[in-house]
């Protein structure tokens, strides 16, 4: 009798990163839950998932609210009864203005998405990871080169990743007596729809507007599914994929 297939839950799985990982763990043989906020996306990605022969489903979710994170994992629970990698990836980001100019209800969107949703996914996904049999599971938190160094008029997104950071290795710690290992993957200048102003021109440190070089999407999946597929013995605790040339690395 062969083994069950292990499951994965994706946020923010209907475009960019989220889909093109969903899309890739499915292909190494998961299942698939994929969780965002527009139901005809999520059963289009579905069954683009499906496609590889694995069982996925769609669920309408709102990271940011403890009932519909409560409700995600719920119909997660019914439909496979495990969980054995989350990938905390759903995330916004605020218009790029001075942070005087930056409205209350802006900065609280970027928080409530960007560090409470993988709180409370990881709150729940911890839960079924240490009450499962065989015990454990992975979460991979979804970073950003934001973690270290900031963009311009960037406060709420940068500020949320690098508390990320401290959520991945405090999930790591608590995780640790239950085996539950905890990543953390920094990405920069991926081609997705939200890079896409890259290739027009960015704001830079020096106030200068510059082109910036993007790296194919698909290396972000490639390195979830190696992170995912790792025996719970061994972790990549922090990875960084990025475009070789980004200015990230040096001055200037």
């Amino acid at each position: 009798m062969s083994a069950p297939r292990k499951v994965a839950l994706v946020t923010g799985a209907t475009a960019g990163i989220g889909k093109a990982s969903a899309l890739a763990l499915a292909k190494a043989g998961y299942d698939i839950v994929l969780a965002g906020r527009r139901l005809e996306l999520l059963d289009a990605a579905a069954k683009e998932c499906e496609a590889f022969g694995v069982k996925a489903i769609g669920v309408v979710t709102d990271v940011g609210n403890p009932d519909s994170v409560k409700g995600l994992f719920a119909k997660l629970k019914a439909t496979f009864g495990r969980l054995d990698v989350l990938f905390n990836n759903a995330g916004i980001g605020a218009p790029a203005v001075p942070m005087d100019e930056l409205s209350f209800e802006q900065w609280k969107a970027v928080v409530d998405t960007n560090l409470t949703g993988p709180f409370l996914c990881t709150q729940e996904a911890m839960r079924i990871m240490k009450a499962q049999t065989p015990q454990g599971g992975r979460i991979i938190n979804n970073g950003s080169i934001s973690a270290y160094a900031p963009r311009p008029f960037s406060a709420p997104y940068t500020a949320t990743k690098h508390a990320i950071s401290g959520l991945t290795k405090s999930t790591s710690l608590d995780g640790r007596a239950h085996n539950i290992a905890c990543s953390q993957i920094d990405i920069g200048n991926a081609a997705t729809e939200m890079t896409e102003r890259m290739a027009k021109g960015v704001p830079q440190a020096n106030g200068t507007m510059m082109v910036e070089p993007r790296m194919d999407v698909r290396h972000v999946a490639e390195s979830i599914v190696h992170i995912a597929n790792m025996p719970l013995d061994a972790n990549v605790q922090f990875m960084t994929v990025m475009a070789t040339k980004m200015p990230f690395v040096g001055r200037g």
